[in-house]
């Protein structure tokens, strides 16, 4: 059956995408459209492109989590470097490498850019900070006065996954562009129309256990306060309500116990993750019945004349 998938932010903690969506694959389901905000866009983006979930696996397992934080140019002077970064670019990580590595990647399956794939077969949420509003790529790209077929999509990802303050954010037509997850870190809604459904939308949530660092965060000073918020902000979501028609389709990988900017996980941690999405997945399956998920929350409407 063919089926919509709507991923949640998550950072580190999107690894545990790959074992749910392996899983559905195995029970024969296949992606028609996609979307996501944060590290759910890198997942969408990669399905949407045709990489397959065991593609996928491989590719997030290879990937060099640790130069994410590899602290290049100014931001490499001691003491003053992160403030100086922060000072000149609004952020202190260059995401580059992230950009870099999808752009690779999606070329191999010759889709650079949105015109590359079928008319809505992918959608990224960015948060325009300049005009404070959501933004859905490539949707909004002309209010913007740029041709949505040409935008490279691993753009748009870096865009959607700039956590303020902990990577340098990018403009578009002189708008700063940063993580969709401050506006709509689950936007399980996009796909959404009138009537019944010609096939179902799940989402993938990342619902943490508890919040979990190493030691707590030490702040000391402006910068140390401002990165903290931003961290507690995005990884410290209510996650105790959500609607029963959201919940009635979303698969929550739960009992996650890192945080979504540890990026120097063991390979054992890594696949850790990816089991937890495996089991809850498997959990979603037996349960999951699309005519009844109809009859409950889309039910069909007859007019009356």
């Amino acid at each position: 059956m063919k089926v919509d998938a709507v991923f949640e932010g998550g950072g580190i903690k999107g690894l545990a995408f790959l074992g749910a969506i392996e899983r559905l694959e195995e029970a024969g389901y296949e992606w028609e459209r996609t979307a996501g905000t944060s590290a759910g866009s890198i997942m969408a983006a990669l399905l949407a492109a045709g990489f397959t979930a065991k593609e996928t696996k491989q590719l997030f397992l290879q990937f060099p989590y640790e130069r994410i934080e590899y602290r290049t140019g100014i931001c490499r002077v001691p003491y003053v470097g992160r403030w100086a970064s922060l000072a000149f670019y609004n952020g202190i990580y260059n995401l580059c490498t992230l950009e870099d590595w999808l752009t690779t990647e999606l070329r191999k399956k010759g889709k650079l850019t949105f015109g590359d794939l079928p008319k809505d077969k992918l959608k990224i949420v960015v948060a325009d900070i300049t005009q404070n509003r959501m933004v859905v790529f490539p949707d909004d790209l002309p209010s913007y006065g740029v041709d949505p077929l040409r935008f490279p999509i691993a753009r748009a990802v870096r865009m959607s996954s700039s956590i303020p303050f902990f990577f340098r954010p990018l403009s578009l037509a002189g708008n700063v562009m940063v993580d969709g997850a401050i506006l709509s870190n689950y936007p399980i809604w996009l796909f959404d129309r009138e009537g019944a459904p010609r096939w179902p939308t799940f989402g993938f949530r990342l619902p943490s256990k508890k919040r979990v660092e190493e030691e707590p965060t030490k702040v000391r000073g402006p910068l140390q306060l401002a990165i903290a918020v931003v961290r507690t902000m995005m990884d410290g979501h209510d996650n105790r309500y959500i609607d029963v028609h959201s919940a009635a389709r979303t698969i929550f990988i739960k009992d996650i116990e890192v945080g979504l900017t540890q990026f120097n996980l063991s390979l054992e941690e890594k696949e850790k993750l990816v089991q937890l999405g495996r089991e809850s997945a498997d959990r979603f399956l037996t349960k999951w019945n699309f005519e009844k998920y109809i009859k409950l929350y889309r039910p069909v409407r007859k007019t009356i004349i």
